[in-house]
């Protein structure tokens, strides 16, 4: 049975917490809302008050459309690679700035830059450094005898998927440092220095004892990533908006809602975003959640 205390208690928590749920209501639930309404319609973007209920088709069209499963192909090729080189990258970066290496403060704040560095700013930086005529990365090439002339970065077929993976995992090994090294931190101390008075080996610490305790941490991460990663559209967008090679499923959402003026069709697709973004979520929430179960047993 409650006290009157902790009544008052709960009540003061929903007060403070009206103002955040308000917020969110107003921001999030209803354009998502209003994007699913219009899902439903066949609403042109330039006169949204003129439409008619068209039931399902839109989703039906948007699944016919190959250009759709071309989006969805990309993401997930994108969301894979970026995500599982980010993961190993900020694990072997975490545990070398967790020793009590001279510098480490500096490391620390160094790492942060390319992750501090707007996305599109980012994004124009490399485009630069990349051009295949003027650009550093090609002249430099060049001038060791590598290749002839410039490579065509951005244009290939393969090779601007690449460059995309590369300047996201770029900009974002250092926030899966942050998450990793956070875990580490909170790792207990007095395990390690049993096993390495019993003479254990420095890898077998690892794989037995960091890796097992680190794994909720790097879930975490990977969580956040994947999610990211699944909507990612600035990059790709600004490195070369009209090219298939690099379309997500974001890009591919703003073109029929936008280029097209496809309302109904747009959100549509936007909502298919939502609903594949979500799911993806509730798997890896799920599987975060046997693996503390089985580990708790």
């Amino acid at each position: 049975m409650t006290t009157r205390l902790e009544r008052r208690e709960h009540r003061a928590a929903w007060l403070f917490l009206f103002p955040m749920a308000a917020a969110m209501l107003l921001v999030a639930l209803w354009p998502l809302g209003r994007t699913f309404f219009f899902s439903f319609t066949d609403a042109y973007l330039d006169d949204p008050t003129t439409y008619g209920f068209v039931g399902f088709e839109n989703f039906l069209e948007v699944a016919r459309d190959p250009s759709f499963w071309l989006a969805v192909r990309n993401t997930l090729v994108f969301t894979v690679l970026s995500v599982s080189l980010e993961t190993l990258l900020g694990l072997g970066i975490a545990l070398l700035i967790n020793e009590a290496i001279p510098g480490r403060g500096l490391v620390r704040a160094a790492i942060l830059v390319p992750w501090a560095i707007p996305v599109v700013v980012s994004t124009k930086i490399w485009d630069w450094m990349l051009n295949d005529q003027f650009g550093i990365v090609n002249k430099a090439i060049v001038g060791l005898g590598l290749a002839e002339h410039g490579i065509a970065w951005t244009s290939g077929s393969w090779l601007i998927m690449g460059v995309t993976i590369f300047i996201d995992i770029w900009m974002t090994t250092p926030f899966m440092v942050l998450l990793i090294l956070a875990g580490l931190q909170l790792l207990p101390g007095e395990i390690f220095e049993a096993a390495e008075v019993d003479g254990i080996p420095a890898w077998k610490r690892f794989w037995s004892i960091t890796l097992p305790l680190l794994r909720p941490a790097i879930g975490v991460a990977v969580l956040f990533r994947v999610l990211d990663a699944l909507r990612m559209f600035d990059l790709a967008y600004v490195l070369s908006a009209s090219n298939e090679n690099i379309m997500t499923m974001s890009i591919y959402a703003r073109n029929r809602l936008i280029s097209f003026q496809e309302l109904g069709i747009g959100s549509a697709a936007s909502t298919s975003v939502f609903l594949i973004v979500a799911l993806v979520a509730i798997l890896i929430i799920g599987a975060l959640r046997l693996d503390r179960a089985a580990g708790e047993v």
